[in-house]
């Protein structure tokens, strides 16, 4: 059973610590180990960007805690599922893959096929932050009911 999930994006100022903070909100019970991480290492130990921080707060979702730190070879070792926002950051996580490693990796926006959406848009550029949180909180939704037990 998967309970240990690392989001990736290309920052973890944005989408990612997003995705880590509404799963943890909604995870109701489950027992699991979430973290976030981005494939760039321009962002390191900075909080989430400021427009995503408002927006996430408006729903509920504190970001305030979290900080931005680069993705690592160990974290296949570490995580049961690695989890990417977009294909680029899809691409960055099977280059850095250790081989021999066999953890999964999914793009997000396969837990919610309803939506239509390939990838969670990176609001950090197109400012479009509730449209970006629609998106994670139907993924997360979906990826919540794949994962817990029945």
């Amino acid at each position: 059973m998967t309970r240990a999930i690392l989001f990736v994006c290309l920052g973890n100022i944005c989408r990612s610590p997003s995705a880590e903070a509404v799963v943890r909100a909604r995870a109701d019970g489950l027992s699991l180990s979430l973290d976030s991480a981005g494939t760039g290492d321009w962002h390191v130990g900075e909080p989430p960007c400021p427009g995503m921080v408002r927006a996430a707060a408006a729903r509920g979702i504190d970001l305030s805690g979290l900080r931005a730190r680069q993705i690592e070879p160990e974290d296949f070792a570490r995580f049961d599922l690695i989890i990417g926002m977009d294909p680029s950051n899809m691409e960055d996580i099977e280059a850095l893959r250790p081989p021999g490693t066999s953890t999964p990796a999914r793009l997000f926006t396969d837990y919610a096929p309803e939506t239509g959406a390939s990838h969670i848009p990176d609001a950090y550029f197109t400012r479009d932050y509730e449209g970006a949180l629609d998106l994670i909180e139907a993924c997360a939704e979906g990826l919540l009911r794949e994962i817990a037990p029945r």
